[in-house]
């Protein structure tokens, strides 16, 4: 199966259970608890029994939603959360956020932890992660790509503009691996404004461009930007819809539209376009290798 074709992946501080329901509330295709960066490290072992407490009460449809990311491998806190995934797993909660993935060989624990059907979403956030990136993206059990780009930024001691131009060949980077190991698009990095819609949706549709399938959010409130960026036209909608209808009368030949000429590669790029519009379905994200 191809993984969730969620647009917005809510982080929510695993510490904080009773913001959870409000995170599913959002509207966000995924919703990620957050042992990692979200809780601090005397917190780190009361967060997965919070979990363990608060996950009882979600409906099985919105476990379907809920992702988990744990802490990176080589810290304090990695073995005793990749040992308390089979529960978590066998309750459905079975989609695993892999912060500092370096190497394939690092994930398979992880994979055997969640068990078959259990899937992987790396984030790609240091100089190893994106040298190892194909390697990375082809592992079994990986579903799709996260790019962390701040701590990609501070990994090389960058010092981006506001336009991230210095990340357009890493975003591309991330984009080709998994084009190459046929997951969907990957997903962006956060906006750390909370505040400025604008700049999150202005931020969505950067990714859009660049081959990003979506992107993580850190507050309810700009899961709506970026589902606005990710979402077609109605103009777009009709020109794709036109496109498609147009290939099929064809038969498959080359035609023109609006005095503009029209083969194959504009037909699969008007599919992708209906695609985004169609309402997103909730599903739950699974690998579609391993």
């Amino acid at each position: 199966m191809n993984p969730s074709s969620a647009v917005a992946f809510l982080f929510v501080p695993g510490n904080r259970p009773e913001r959870l329901a409000k995170a599913l509330a959002s509207g966000a295709g995924a919703v990620i608890v957050d042992w990692e960066d979200a809780v601090a490290p005397p917190d780190k072992a009361a967060a997965r029994a919070l979990l363990a407490q608060a996950l009882s009460s979600v409906p099985a449809a919105d476990r379907a939603r809920l992702l988990l990311r744990i802490n990176a491998a080589g810290t304090p806190w990695h073995a005793d959360d990749v040992a308390a995934l089979p529960p978590f797993a066998a309750q459905g909660l079975k989609a695993v956020v892999v912060p500092k993935a370096e190497s394939a060989a690092a994930l398979a624990p992880v994979a055997a932890a969640l068990g078959a059907g259990g899937a992987l979403l790396p984030l790609i956030e240091s100089a190893a992660g994106l040298e190892a990136v194909r390697q990375i993206a082809a592992a079994p059990q990986v579903a799709r790509l996260l790019f962390g780009h701040l701590d990609f930024q501070a990994d090389l001691g960058l010092a981006c503009g506001p336009d991230e131009a210095e990340l357009m060949p890493v975003r591309l980077q991330i984009v080709l691996a998994s084009r190459l190991a046929g997951l969907a698009p990957p997903v962006d990095g956060v906006t750390t404004d909370t505040q400025d819609r604008a700049l999150v949706q202005a931020h969505a549709a950067r990714a859009l461009r660049g081959g990003f399938g979506g992107k993580l959010c850190i507050h309810p409130a700009q899961v709506a930007a970026v589902h606005a960026a990710f979402a077609p036209s109605p103009a777009q909608i009709d020109w794709a819809r036109r496109v498609v209808d147009g290939f099929d009368a064809a038969q498959g030949g080359v035609f023109s539209i609006d005095g503009r000429m029209v083969d194959a590669p504009v037909v699969q790029l008007a599919r992708q376009t209906l695609r985004r519009a169609a309402p997103a379905g909730v599903t739950q994200v699974t690998a579609d290798k391993g």
